[in-house]
């Protein structure tokens, strides 16, 4: 017989690539809910801009692709995670805006981006599309969740103005197909993937580093 808690934990095996997704997913969505705190949002709007931050990006790559019901829905886990993001960002909302904690956030902001690369890129080669298509999803994974965060709260999105983070993702993209095609195994593609990212978004930030505007 099945237990609803049973339900909400994946049945696989939990690798090192999957719990990394779980922490970008928690990253990303306190990232939406402090984003609600200030412009004053109240519980529920905190919830949505988690949600839409923390799996937004990946539910377009799998309504892009077909690959329906989307990844939150077959794992529940992912609501799990955002749930708790929300929590974590209410009860310690006062310590959220210390550097210390700002520090890490971006430190674990670059580690979802560069997983969520990874996914994004190897869900498009397991459906067989072009390498290129491949490196855009994986773009699309990493970042149309911040995107949605700001256009729902009437901005321009943060990643087409200031910060250097689609490009860091398509950076990292391109080296998961380059290493793939040079014949590396997985587990070393992903980590050079990962790597090339988190490298490209902490040295443009502490550079202060943008790209040129017209």
């Amino acid at each position: 017989m099945s237990h609803p808690i049973h339900d909400l934990i994946p049945d696989f095996p939990w690798s090192f690539l999957f719990i990394q997704d779980l922490i970008g997913t928690i990253v990303f969505a306190i990232s939406g809910a402090i984003a609600a705190r200030q412009h004053k949002m109240d519980l529920f709007g905190m919830f949505v801009l988690a949600f839409v931050t923390g799996v937004g990006g990946g539910t377009l790559r799998d309504v892009m692709i077909g690959s329906t019901p989307v990844f939150w829905m077959k794992q529940p886990i992912y609501v799990l995670m955002i749930t708790l993001a929300v929590i974590i960002t209410a009860i310690f909302r006062n310590s959220l805006n210390k550097a210390g904690w700002q520090k890490g956030l971006l430190i674990f902001d670059a580690i979802g981006l560069g997983v969520f690369t990874v996914i994004g890129v190897q869900k498009g080669l397991d459906f067989g599309l072009h390498p290129l298509i491949c490196i855009a999803l994986g773009g699309v994974t990493g970042c149309f969740g911040g995107l949605i965060r700001d256009i729902l709260r009437n901005e321009v999105p943060i990643i087409l103005q200031k910060e250097v983070y689609v490009t860091a993702s398509l950076i990292g993209g391109i080296i998961f197909i380059l290493f793939r095609e040079a014949g590396f195994e997985s587990n070393w593609i992903d980590v050079a993937t990962v790597t090339t990212v988190i490298a490209i978004r902490m040295l443009t930030i502490r550079l202060n580093i943008h790209l040129p505007k017209i």
